[in-house]
């Protein structure tokens, strides 16, 4: 039983109108009766990740969603927000706009990827509009819209082909536009960064400047990797090649094959995340360390609950073998690298193709979900990142 939104009604136009999430108890009935009845597959024949979750792991996961788990916890933290749907290109786009108390705020808006939602910023809000209450300085403050890509939760599924990173990148400019900001910046990491990216490339308009805490750059033809970092970056990116694609390789070619399974099987959604929350976070060998079960059930939650496996999938089948191109961008780029980020390039690679780098640093912490791993870095080096352009 899904919660998918119903469809805005096309005579509403350009309004934008109020939204709270409100999940009918009968599908978390649904949602219980089904995680009663589990077929479990047999174990692993190793003793690590390196065949996919491990049976006893995510035996514990489900033990807890079933016995500990509060969905309404979640639905009351997102409801504690101002949530808005508005209709652009044909589809309902779901999002939160938080504006500042501070007058003088930078307006921005951050983008999520796979298998990520707008949950993952819900930590940063606060610290990013209202900097005084959480030790920083009004000028430091932003007006921020977060938006849920269209397939993902709380946005509208695409019912035709075409809903590229660069379609989706203009419906942010539009986003931005009908909410009155004419000069702003934006945001991204995963799909989220691509998105950021091609919303430079289009130079859409009021757009003046990016941060990124996924960058993707290749290396030039005559790179000798002779560097540590160069090195760094062949050997995480060989390494991501070689054990870490079978997902995107299944969701850009056969997504909606995957969408049977995962829209029947709530262990096996909460699977197909869960690896990802452990191959792409920053710990030492448990992912919650880097986040607590609660944090990860709730994306699980989102993804189950609005049926969006196969719809979010397809974004892979748009758009993976272009999305990370060589574009030149000659906006002002602001890039966080994260020590266990999937690609960490050197800033040389990167000045190939962002003529105006006007911020680069490497965190300390934190991984592929930098807001939600580590979420006063995040503020920091969004905060540093943007600092110049105010």
């Amino acid at each position: 039983m899904s919660i998918y939104p119903p469809p805005l009604d096309a005579a509403q136009g350009n309004a934008i109108l109020p939204f709270t999430l409100d999940v009918p108890q009968a599908a978390l009935d649904d949602l219980a009766a089904r995680l009663a009845r589990i077929r479990w597959p047999d174990r692993e024949t190793v003793d690590d990740w390196s065949q996919g979750v491990p049976l006893a792991r995510m035996r514990v996961l489900v033990d807890h969603w079933r016995g500990a788990y509060d969905w309404r916890r979640c639905e009351a933290a997102v409801n504690g927000w101002p949530n808005y749907r508005t209709a652009i290109d044909g589809l309902g786009i779901h999002f939160l706009h938080i504006r500042s108390p501070h007058p003088d705020a930078m307006p921005m808006i951050l983008s999520h990827g796979w298998p990520g939602t707008f949950l993952e910023f819900l930590e940063v809000i606060g610290p990013l509009t209202d900097p005084t209450r959480h030790g920083g300085r009004a000028e430091d403050a932003f007006h921020i819209v977060i938006p849920s890509l269209p397939g993902y939760g709380l946005s509208d599924k695409p019912i035709a082909t075409g809903w590229t990173v660069e379609r989706i990148a203009r419906a942010w400019g539009t986003l931005m536009q009908r909410l009155g900001y004419d000069r702003y910046v934006a945001q991204g990491g995963d799909w989220g960064s691509a998105i950021t990216r091609a919303m430079a490339v289009q130079r859409v308009p009021g757009l003046v400047g990016i941060h990124l805490n996924m960058v993707v750059c290749f290396p030039p033809p005559d790179e000798d990797f002779t560097d540590a970092e160069a090195q760094e970056a062949r050997d995480v990116a060989e390494a991501h090649k070689q054990t870490g694609l079978g997902y995107s390789t299944q969701q850009s070619t056969r997504p909606q094959t995957l969408g049977y399974a995962l829209a029947d099987s709530p262990v096996g959604q909460a699977a197909w995340i869960y690896e990802k929350f452990q191959a792409w976070t920053d710990h030492d060998g448990d992912p919650e360390q880097a986040l607590d079960r609660d944090a990860m059930l709730d994306t699980i939650m989102l993804y189950w609950l609005t049926d969006s496996a196969a719809s979010s999938a397809r974004l892979y089948w748009e758009s993976f073998r272009s999305a990370f191109g060589n574009a030149p961008i000659d906006l002002p780029v602001a890039c966080s690298i994260f020590p266990a980020e999937m690609r960490r390039p050197p800033r040389r690679w990167a000045e190939r193709v962002f003529s105006d780098i006007i911020y680069w640093n490497r965190a300390a912490r934190g991984g592929h979900f930098a807001a939600f791993e580590q979420p006063a870095t995040f503020v920091e080096e969004v905060r540093a990142g943007l600092r110049s352009l105010r």
